[in-house]
């Protein structure tokens, strides 16, 4: 299996995936289309990620993972995810310093927070208040 290396732990680029799928469709339950940001000329980009890894992961075990999101007032933000297994062990924690690019110019836009608050129909699952 692919995910795994050879002790049949999961990889370090599993945690990533999972990390960025739950981030995702926590976009997706709160009312954002990437498919839309992309044709708006918008992408979310990661700019720094951090993998604390605390237990293993084997071959067939499952995990939960949570999705947390932290604003400041600037051009990004924070997304935090826990990933855990059924015997409520943290397996490790995953945090991305994450922006939203402008396609066209390259640059980040100023106001990410802004952005997805007028895009998101359910922006407190973002951790956005809803105005």
């Amino acid at each position: 299996v692919y995910e795994l290396d050879q002790q049949r732990h999961l990889g370090g680029a599993g945690y990533l995936q999972y990390a960025d799928h739950s981030r995702f469709a926590c976009m997706q339950s709160a009312g954002i289309s990437v498919d839309e940001l992309l044709a708006a000329g918008i992408g979310p980009v990661n700019l720094e990620t951090t993998v604390r890894y605390r237990r293993e992961l084997r071959a067939g075990d499952e995990v939960d993972v949570s999705c947390r999101w932290s604003w400041g007032e600037g051009k990004t933000y924070r997304v935090e995810h826990v990933l855990w297994r059924p015997d409520g062990d943290v397996a490790a924690e995953v945090t991305h310093v994450s922006g939203l690019l402008d396609l066209r110019t390259r640059r980040l836009l100023p106001d990410p927070k802004g952005e997805l608050r007028g895009r998101a129909a359910r922006s407190t699952l973002l951790g956005i208040p809803a105005r």
